[in-house]
């Protein structure tokens, strides 16, 4: 099984006629999704590799079920258009755009939980169950996705999209192949974090153990160890902490926005502690994770 997406997942691109999304969506029909439609006002009528664009949303979720949609617009031009996905009926938005005003943000993730819909991201690579579906532009072109990304037993999750690669190829190597691996995006505010992503893979029964990459700044990893102390989660949890040296630089931006360190229990340190805590093993090294699971998993 997977979580969020799987072989029938029905997707739209907003900004779809965009140079990266044209890309994108070259990418994502040769891994096999199904891409129904895309949308950039003015351009109805257009195919991008044969995907229909029309001007809206509603434009196709009035005419067809449409799982989730991409959104893949200017900075600018972002919060109208995940506006416009929930508006449209839309319950599963992935935000590849980056640069997102943050106060913008924090609007339409709360239109959204109104709304009863999931936003990934924003400054993700969106989500992908291999063999199934993906969503976004994780993995790249099919052939390395495939590579990088076999099915298994696996959930992933990582504030860095890079990461999530890197990850991922190293399960899929050692023989665990990934169930659903998530790039939940590096901004300081995100739409689903670590603890909001877990009861769906707890949820899942052939997902039987988590990776993380986690990474300085940010309550994503102290809101994980929460949920684990107070769920007693069946899955056992590994990561991979980043950026230690940052301990001694408070201040300091480890690649990301949602990296900044303002205060000790964003260290890398006070992070690790409170993971181990909760019963989360922290890796020294990316490789070292598959064989923690292994021993974990039993």
């Amino acid at each position: 099984m997977s979580i969020l997406i799987d072989e029938n997942s029905t997707f739209i691109i907003q900004g779809i006629t965009g140079r990266e999304a044209v890309t994108m969506t070259r990418e994502l029909l040769n891994y096999g999704s199904k891409v129904v439609g895309g949308v950039t006002p003015g351009r109805k009528g257009r195919d991008v590799h044969g995907v229909p664009v029309e001007d809206t949303v509603r434009a196709f979720t009035e005419r067809m079920e449409v799982t989730g949609a991409i959104v893949a617009v200017p900075p600018a031009f972002a919060a109208d258009a995940v506006m416009e996905a929930i508006e449209g009926g839309i319950k599963l938005i992935v935000i590849v755009t980056e640069r997102i005003p943050r106060k913008q943000v924090a609007e339409f993730i709360e239109y959204a939980g109104q709304e009863g819909a999931r936003i990934i991201g924003p400054n993700c690579l969106g989500l992908i169950s291999p063999g199934k579906s993906k969503m976004g532009g994780i993995g790249g072109a099919a052939d390395a996705t495939q590579r990088a990304f076999k099915p298994g037993s696996i959930g992933v999750m990582s504030r860095s999209g890079g990461m999530t690669v890197e990850i991922s190829n190293a399960l899929s190597e050692a023989g665990l192949g990934i169930s659903t691996a998530a790039s939940i995006g590096g901004d300081a505010i995100i739409g689903s974090n670590y603890a909001e992503l877990m009861p769906l893979f707890e949820a899942d029964p052939e997902t039987k153990g988590i990776a993380i990459y986690s990474e300085p700044g940010g309550p994503s990893e102290a809101m994980l160890a929460e949920y684990m102390t107070a769920s007693k989660s069946r899955l056992p949890v590994v990561a991979f902490m980043a950026g230690r040296f940052m301990d001694a630089m408070p201040g300091m931006r480890f690649g990301h926005a949602g990296t900044i360190v303002e205060g000790r229990a964003d260290t890398t340190a006070e992070k690790i502690a409170r993971m181990e805590a909760a019963g989360i093993s922290v890796a020294e090294r990316i490789e070292d994770i598959p064989a923690i699971l292994k021993q974990r998993i039993g």
